[in-house]
């Protein structure tokens, strides 16, 4: 059975965002992968930009957030940022981190993973072409999200959620949703030897993952890269949905930063049990 594929579009208030229809089956989980569109940040940020590593203007950053937050309604106070270092370190996030990394000092770094199983918690991870996973354990309630871009992707932080999830809080991998959200599709991803030797090191079988473009580069498909890494750590597949969506072809929708040159923002997924 092949994995789900579509993630649907939703507006609340200013803003748009997509979602998962299996996750908003559970009805436990408020969760979703915004668009750049609704926010108050100048070209070429425009508009939602929620990436304060980026050169944009911190009090635009902090507007589109409380947008986010009345769009949402959840107070900024329970918001946790993540630390990304394209690493595969995951932080188990209590109720004392809410607001760390917003309104609150972060006490943590390089983080690209969050998991938690407590309510009212939103747990934000942030992207401009990398691969946003979202997880959701239905039986112990657990959600989190994790950022795989082709280093955290290569490196299987998709599996590391899901053993995290299972040694932290006894999930049975059949429990568990996953979400493949919107980033760089293999339209428009070419990367060179390096790249591709990481993969065939790292990968006991790499059929689909690549496609040649020429003998120097190949195209590098990272939806179905996490799609093995999750079926081979017992994520069935029809728990599976896959966005379809690529950000650098739909720069109206979504920032890229591969295909405007890194000078752009960012979009976040979210994800918060209710």
């Amino acid at each position: 059975m092949s994995a789900n594929i579509g993630f649907r579009l939703n507006r609340q208030k200013e803003i748009e965002f997509y979602t998962i229809p299996s996750f908003e089956e559970t009805r436990i989980v408020k969760h979703g992968f915004t668009t750049r569109i609704g926010g108050a940040s100048p070209h070429p940020f425009h508009s939602l930009n929620l990436g304060l590593n980026t050169e944009d203007n911190e009090e635009n950053i902090v507007r589109n957030f409380e947008t986010i937050s009345d769009a949402l309604e959840v107070p900024m106070d329970k918001m946790v940022l993540s630390d990304q270092v394209h690493g595969t370190n995951i932080r188990i996030i209590t109720e004392d981190d809410g607001g760390k990394g917003l309104v609150k000092p972060m006490d943590f770094k390089e983080i690209d993973g969050l998991l938690t199983n407590v309510k009212g918690i939103m747990l934000f991870t942030f992207y401009a072409d990398c691969v946003p996973l979202f997880f959701l354990d239905r039986a112990k309630k657990v959600a989190g999200v994790a950022h795989a871009g082709w280093k955290g992707t290569v490196a299987k932080i998709g599996e590391k959620m899901i053993k995290t999830m299972v040694s932290t809080y006894s999930s049975n991998p059949e429990d568990i949703l996953v979400g493949i959200g919107p980033s760089i599709g293999t339209c428009c991803y070419s990367v060179k030897k390096d790249v591709h030797d990481q993969f065939n090191n790292n990968f006991i079988n790499t059929i689909g993952i690549f496609s040649n473009q020429d003998i120097y580069t190949w195209q590098l498909d990272l939806w179905k890269a996490n799609e093995i890494i999750l079926k081979e750590n017992g994520i069935l597949s029809r728990n599976i949905t896959i966005s379809n969506l690529c950000t650098s072809c739909n720069t109206e929708k979504f920032f890229s930063y591969r295909n405007e040159q890194g000078n752009t923002g960012r979009m976040a997924a979210f994800i918060q049990l209710i």
